[in-house]
């Protein structure tokens, strides 16, 4: 087992220390702590976005595709025969 304490350990520490140190250490440990929950609230917030917007680039990627290659058929030349077509005049 890790030897640290969780943020309720840290608030019953402070109950029991005195020091002027003490108290200063215990504020910066529940800062932390503090800090410690906002991010990783943010980050949740963060991946359901991502994930949200992966899921929208899913539902629309296969309609893009689609358009690309139309636009892709519309910007290609159209292939010329192997042969002239019509009648030679003058042969050589």
């Amino acid at each position: 087992m890790p030897y640290a304490f969780t943020e309720h350990g840290v608030s019953m520490l402070s109950s029991v220390l005195n020091s002027q140190r003490a108290v200063q250490m215990n504020i910066a440990i529940i800062r932390a702590f503090i800090k410690l929950r906002e991010l990783l609230a943010t980050n949740k917030e963060l991946a359901r976005k991502v994930e949200e917007l992966e899921n929208n680039q899913k539902k629309f990627g296969e309609q893009l595709t689609t358009v690309y290659s139309m636009i892709k058929r519309m910007v290609e030349e159209p292939p010329k025969p192997k042969y002239p077509m019509g009648f030679i005049v003058n042969p050589k």
